[in-house]
C-alpha cells in the first residue's frame, strides 16, 4: 500500500494575527478564539482538546478529551485518575494540550503542568452529569484490558442495580485536572505557509513575555 498525500494542499487566508492586536494575557485571546470557533457551524465540538502525556513506558501519547472549563488559572478536564493518562500525570505532570479549529485555520498549543483540582469542584461537576455518565465512571476501569464488550455491559448493569433509585456519588478515582500553562502558542494560518505564530511565555513575575516565531 502506498497512499501518497503529497498533493494535499490548502491555502490559508482566513485571518491574521498581529502584535498590535494582542492582549497582555493569553487567556483573553484564547477566549476570543474559542467563542469565534464556537459560533462557527463547522465546529461540532469546539472544546475537543488533545492532551499529550509521557507514559510509564517513556513514550508520549496523545488523546482527545473535552475541555470543561477555562479560567485565568488554567484549563480543566475530567477523567479516571487510574487511567493511563492519570498514571502518566502522577509520574510526570508536564503535559501539552492543543486545539485545532479548521474553519478558522487556527491552532492553540498549551504547555503546562497538570494537577488535580479540589475534590469539592470535582463533586460539583460530577453532580451535573447525566445519570448514564455517572454510572459509566463507576463501571469502566479505564485503560485496563477487559475480556469482552459483554463484560463491560454486565459491569454497567450491576451498577445500575446497585444505584437504582439512589443518588450516585462521585467515585474517588474520578475527577478533574487543571493544566496550568507556562506557555501558550497561537497559530494562525496564512498564505504561502507564512503562518502567524505568537507565543506567550510566563515569566518569574507571572507576567507574560510575547514573542513571534518563524512559521
Amino acid at each position: 500500500m502506498n497512499n501518497d498525500l503529497s498533493n494535499y494542499r490548502k491555502n490559508y487566508q482566513q485571518a491574521e494575527l498581529l502584535e498590535t492586536e494582542l492582549p497582555q494575557a493569553p487567556i483573553e485571546l484564547f477566549q476570543q478564539w474559542f467563542y469565534q470557533a464556537e459560533m462557527s457551524e463547522t465546529n461540532s465540538e469546539t472544546n475537543a482538546m488533545n492532551v499529550a502525556t509521557i507514559g510509564l513506558d517513556g513514550f508520549p501519547k496523545s488523546r482527545i478529551v473535552l475541555l470543561k472549563k477555562f479560567t485565568w488559572e488554567g484549563f480543566i478536564f475530567y477523567t479516571n485518575y487510574h487511567s493511563e493518562k492519570g498514571k502518566a500525570i502522577a509520574l510526570n505532570p508536564n503535559v501539552c494540550a492543543s486545539f485545532f479549529w479548521e474553519a478558522q485555520e487556527r491552532q492553540v498549543i498549551i504547555k503546562g503542568i497538570a494537577e488535580k483540582i479540589p475534590e469539592n469542584l470535582s463533586d460539583g461537576y460530577f453532580e451535573s452529569r447525566p445519570e448514564g455518565s455517572k454510572l459509566g465512571a463507576w463501571s469502566s476501569n479505564q485503560s485496563q484490558v477487559v475480556p469482552s464488550r459483554q463484560a463491560l455491559d454486565a459491569n454497567l448493569e450491576s451498577y445500575q442495580k446497585q444505584f437504582k433509585n439512589k443518588e450516585i456519588p462521585r467515585p474517588k478515582h474520578w475527577g478533574g485536572y487543571i493544566i496550568k500553562p507556562i506557555s501558550i502558542e497561537f497559530w494562525q494560518g496564512r498564505p504561502n505557509r507564512m503562518h502567524d505564530r505568537i507565543r506567550y511565555t510566563q515569566t518569574e513575575n507571572f507576567d507574560w513575555k510575547i514573542e513571534r516565531l518563524a512559521p
